[in-house]
Formats: structure tokens, sequence, C-alpha cells
């Protein structure tokens, strides 16, 4: 099976923050969404991109990547992906290194990702092992440290420890509204409430639900390239036509709820930021909302030489100031 480069596919460097991965993805999300680029690999390489955004922007996926992708030759050599049994079935790492437990993702994590994805983080249909967990579609096992038993990397027998844990992905307009999921735990079928303005990697906290014992959804935000997220504050680009700039417009600019009109004043200027007060998303806890902070992006035409010959006269007559004085 051939390694999948996930920061390679992004663009980033291994030593890139989330802000640097999320502002990658939502780059190649704009350039490469189905709806706009026909090219027939443009599919392909956004289904990749969002497979890679939804390992690296997860703090817990990314360590079990980083953990083992150094050591993929080694990986391979161990048997996983061929069917066979291995020693090392439920840990990450080489023999005499830090050894790690993992939980296997569910079956819900891997739909639309690649064999390397469900290799990697289990939930596969068919049989098979898998470095974090076990064989795969086990499940049930939580992030464990267990560097310190038996001697810092010597072999030991890994602990299956008992979870009542569950996955929910939200859209950024259910983080507006709040949601509702039916989620399977132990062959029941459990509904939960998630709450407005819920954050990527949150956790909602169900006590007693599951057999006496607290259920624990974690939730993943689905990106939306649209917009930025700083807490409940969003930033969103909106492009504008010079004449929209510079004579001012009504345009639709969007928002978690949906579209709205915003009032562009004249002499608009490219990169000035608009704030909409209570456009934002909820702040968990709390009635008030955060704002949307809109930055104008001025868009030039191209002109050809009849347009220009067009503009030039009128442009002449218009007093402008000089845009670099300041580095005189």
């Amino acid at each position: 099976m051939e390694y999948k480069d996930y920061y390679a596919i992004l663009g980033v460097p291994k030593t890139a923050s989330q802000a640097e991965i999320k502002k990658a993805y939502r780059k190649l999300a704009r350039e490469l969404h189905p709806d706009t680029n026909k090219d027939p690999d443009a599919e392909k390489r956004f289904k990749e991109a969002n497979e890679a955004q939804a390992v690296l922007t997860d703090p817990e996926k990314r360590k079990q990547y980083d953990e083992l992708g150094a050591n993929w030759q080694a990986y391979q050599q161990a048997g996983f992906g061929s069917g066979g049994a291995t020693d090392w079935a439920g840990f990450g790492g080489a023999p005499g290194g830090t050894r790690w437990q993992y939980r296997t993702a569910s079956a819900d994590e891997m739909g639309g990702f690649s064999d390397f994805f469900r290799q990697f983080f289990g939930g596969g249909e068919s049989a098979g092992a898998s470095p974090f967990g076990g064989t795969r579609g086990s499940g049930g096992f939580e992030y464990v440290d267990l560097s310190d038993l038996a001697g810092g990397g010597s072999r030991t027998r890994a602990r299956a420890i008992p979870s009542a844990q569950a996955t929910a992905e939200v859209t950024l307009a259910e983080v507006a509204t709040g949601a509702e999921r039916m989620v399977g735990v132990n062959g029941r079928r459990l509904h939960v409430k998630i709450p407005p303005g819920v954050g990527d990697g949150s956790k909602v906290k169900l006590s007693g639900a599951v057999d006496g014992g607290d259920l624990v959804i974690n939730v993943r935000v689905k990106p939306d390239p649209r917009f930025e997220r700083h807490g409940a504050d969003l930033h969103v680009e909106l492009p504008l036509t010079l004449a929209e700039a510079l004579l001012g417009a009504e345009v639709p600019v969007p928002t978690p709820a949906g579209s709205v009109k915003l009032r562009i004043r004249p002499n608009t200027q490219n990169g000035q930021e608009i704030r909409l007060t209570g456009r934002g998303l909820p702040k968990r806890g709390s009635a008030q909302k955060g704002d949307l902070v809109v930055t104008a992006l001025v868009v030039l035409p191209k002109l050809d030489e009849d347009a220009r010959a067009k503009l030039e006269p009128l442009l002449a007559a218009v007093p402008q100031p000089d845009p670099r004085q300041k580095l005189t």
C-alpha cells in the first residue's frame, strides 16, 4: 500500500501549525471543489486534501500519524495490511522505542476516505491488522502511553480499556444552531443533542448514559472553506468588482445562517474590514454571538486596448493621492 504524505498533499511542512494547515486546506478546497473545478483529477485531489486535513487538524490523529509515519517501512515489514497476525497489534512505533496504544476510529469516521486512512486508523470492513487498536473495526480503545510499563519499550500485553465514546461530525451551520445526532454505543442507539457554539475537538458528556457510565461525544466540526474561525468570530473574504469598491453597492455575503445583504460604502479599499456584530457563532454557554469580519477583496478587471483607451482619460481626471507617500 502506498504511503500518503498528508503534509505534502496540503503543501505544508511537518512543523506547520494548526492555523497554517487550515489555511492551506481552505486554499486547496476553493481551487479543487468539484462544483467549480471540472478537471478530472480535481475531485480525487479534493478528497485527498479533505482526508489530510481530517488527520492533521485532529491532535490525536496527527500524533498517531506522525508516530508511525516515521517508521512506515518497519510497519509494512511487520505485516500490517497483509492480513497476517503480528505481535505489534495495538501499538505504534518500532520495538525498543516508545510504545503507544490507540483508540480505533469508528466506521462513521471513515466515510469517503482512502484505504490508507482506513488501514491507518481502523474501521475497515475487511479483516487485517491496524497498527492503532488491534484488528480493524475492533474499536473501544483509548489513547494510553505505555512506555513506563515493563521498562520503556519492552513488549507488553495490550490493555483493552472500555470506552463509552462516540464521534459526531457537524457543519458550521449546525454549530450556529445546535444539532442532533443518533449514535450507536454498545449495540444501543442514543439520541444526542450537540449544543450551539461547539468547537472542533470539543467533548459533550452525557452522564450515566451508558450502563451507568458517562458517554463522551467527541465533536468534529467539518471545515467550511469560506470561513476562518476565531473562537466565536468568523472571518470571510468578500470579492468586489472595481466598480462596487469605488461607487458602493449592496452585495450578498455568506453567514452560517445563510446569505445576507451587505452595504458596501463608496471608496472601499482592498483589505478593508467590515465587522457585522452578532453575525458570527454563538458563544458556548451564553446568549451572545461573535461577529462576522468581512475583508474586502477588490478584483481588478483585465483591460483590452479598447477598454484601456476609454479608462485612461477618466482616471486622469480623478485626483489620486500618492499611495507610497509613507515610503519616502
